[in-house]
């Protein structure tokens, strides 16, 4: 029996929507965790990687706040607030399919979650897969700042020279709003293109999503990155030697927006299980510009 399910549920006390796609009832749960923070991203995870609901129970969750979860916040929100949802969601999500664990994918800001989660309760997890996986943010963020740097135009340039990468000072939200622009700009975020203009038009042409729901991701994208940006400045992994469960990293070869270079250091210091997969062609996005790679990969951890 095949499951297709759109749904509200309240996760640690908000409503939040899932989305969940399998062609047979008992396929193994795969949890899908988006980036950001607020960057919703069903429609794009349901057109590149929906081949994967043949083989897994693929869900989908759009986090608090952001694309069909959004609503503005008025609680203080923190990192450990989206981590308490995840681990949360993954409870009741083996609970309602009754599994005893799943595979987690976390994208970007996503991995940050999922990182934490694969840290703190690793018994729920079958593989944790880290794509766009960040490393250590200010390092990172540093490295964005140089690739800018390099490749902007004079002018940019001249601009980029008054940023301040660590972001913690009142122009913050600028600064990094600039970095982020060049960073595309100039190919380092999404492989081949200058803008994210192809990405919005699957979101525009997508059956799932209607025109509140896009407006929707714009106010929530910006709420959570004003909200989360400045604690997610102090994340840093780049310690850590050892995972109780095993972990898999998908790396764009040319991803100078969380720079892959970091992810491939932290690769090489684990002593646990491990597998490692740099894309060629691809930056930030291995998951959807090589797409057919990425679900190749998901689909052989099942064996």
């Amino acid at each position: 029996m095949e499951i297709n399910v759109n749904e509200m549920i309240e996760i640690n006390g908000v409503e939040q929507f899932i989305a969940v796609r399998a062609k047979h009832a008992g396929n193994p749960l795969l949890l899908y965790v988006h980036g950001g923070p607020g960057d919703a991203a069903l429609p794009l995870v349901l057109k590149y990687n929906g081949v994967l609901a043949e083989h897994y129970t693929l869900v989908v969750w759009e986090q608090r706040g952001a694309g069909k979860s959004y609503y503005p916040f008025t609680e203080a929100v923190t990192i450990d607030t989206f981590v308490e949802d995840l681990q949360l969601l993954i409870e009741y999500l083996l609970k309602r399919y009754q599994q005893k664990k799943l595979t987690l994918v976390g994208h970007s800001w996503g991995s940050v979650l999922g990182m934490k989660i694969a840290l703190m309760v690793p018994h729920l997890l079958q593989c944790y897969v880290g794509c766009g996986q960040v490393i250590d943010m200010a390092e990172g963020s540093k490295r964005a700042w140089k690739y800018a740097m390099q490749a902007a135009d004079p002018k940019t340039r001249k601009q980029l020279t008054a940023v301040d990468p660590s972001y913690q000072g009142t122009n913050w939200f600028n600064d990094l709003m600039l970095v982020t622009k060049t960073v595309v700009k100039y190919k380092g975020s999404y492989y081949g293109h200058q803008s994210y203009n192809p990405m919005i038009k699957d979101f525009i042409f997508s059956s799932s999503y209607r025109l509140k729901d896009l407006i929707n991701r714009q106010k929530g994208s910006l709420q959570s990155i004003q909200a989360l940006w400045p604690e997610l400045m102090s994340v840093s992994f780049k310690d850590i030697h050892e995972l109780q469960v095993k972990i898999v990293l998908i790396e764009g070869k040319h991803d100078h927006h969380v720079d892959s270079g970091l992810a491939v250091d932290f690769y090489n210091q684990l002593t646990s299980l491990k597998q490692l997969y740099l894309f060629e062609k691809s930056c930030h996005f291995p998951q959807w510009s090589d797409a057919e790679q990425f679900n190749q990969i998901m689909i052989s951890l099942l064996s």
